[in-house]
């Protein structure tokens, strides 16, 4: 199976701008994604989609693939789908997010590997489980609800389930997606569903439509980059890897 992961980074950022080219330990944080993803063994092509020509300059003089796309898409899939449709050859889309600069190859090969044996999955990714209780009601952590098979019943930014009763443990959905190249294409081009606007969540939209996502297990812990403070903390975290 030909596997692209595509790592989309804008420049714009809210909370930390410019925040694909911070440093981490020596290096912009995009590149630092870009050669942890292109660990997996999986993966045929890595390729970071940006719409700045300093993060396509970062990318590119670090030895990376990048590609520009268009300023104006309205959401993450349809930047992903842009992408997806300028490589035909590839049967399966990985999009990793531009601001985990401590993804595991594994996981990403792991997520791909749902795939192998099953013709009619389209879209998978990925739950942790949350342990803190703060974690569990903020609304920034989406959570997500399974069935037995590992199937995604539903997703939400409101605690899930409802802890009426102890022992029934709260996943939080990592924003790790896979797609059969085909599938994506399409689902770009659906209409927002109510569930989606209401939650503020693009996958919900596949859920409304009537599409299985399969949703993998992982106990890998992430510090996503949103803040200054997270920022440092990643520093902190590469520097004693360093060691």
């Amino acid at each position: 199976m030909n596997v692209l992961c595509v790592i989309p980074a804008r420049f714009a950022s809210t909370r930390l701008p410019g925040k694909p080219l911070k440093d981490i330990a020596g290096k912009p944080m995009i590149c630092r994604v870009y050669d942890r993803a292109s660990k997996a063994k999986k993966v045929s092509q890595t390729i970071v989609a940006t719409d700045d020509e300093r993060i396509l300059t970062a990318v590119t003089e670090h030895g990376g693939q990048a590609m520009m796309t268009r300023k104006d898409h309205p959401t993450g899939t349809d930047r992903l789908a842009e992408v997806a449709a300028s490589f035909p050859e590839a049967d399966l889309i990985i999009n990793v997010q531009g601001d985990e600069p401590l993804i595991e190859p594994a996981l990403i090969d792991e997520l791909a590997g749902v795939f192998d044996h099953d013709d009619n999955l389209q879209m998978a990714t990925v739950k942790t489980e949350i342990t803190d209780e703060e974690e569990k009601t903020n609304p920034n952590n989406v959570k997500v609800v399974t069935d037995k098979n590992g199937y995604a019943l539903y997703f939400s930014r409101s605690l899930m389930p409802y802890p009426r009763h102890e022992g029934c443990p709260v996943y939080k959905h990592i924003g790790i997606y896979a797609y059969k190249r085909d599938f994506l294409l399409q689902y770009a081009k659906m209409e927002s569903t109510p569930l989606e606007s209401a939650e503020s969540l693009e996958q919900l939209r596949a859920l409304e439509n009537g599409y299985r996502i399969k949703v993998v297990e992982t106990k890998a812990k992430f510090v996503g980059v949103d803040t200054a403070e997270d920022l440092e903390k990643v520093n902190e975290i590469y520097r004693n890897l360093a060691l």
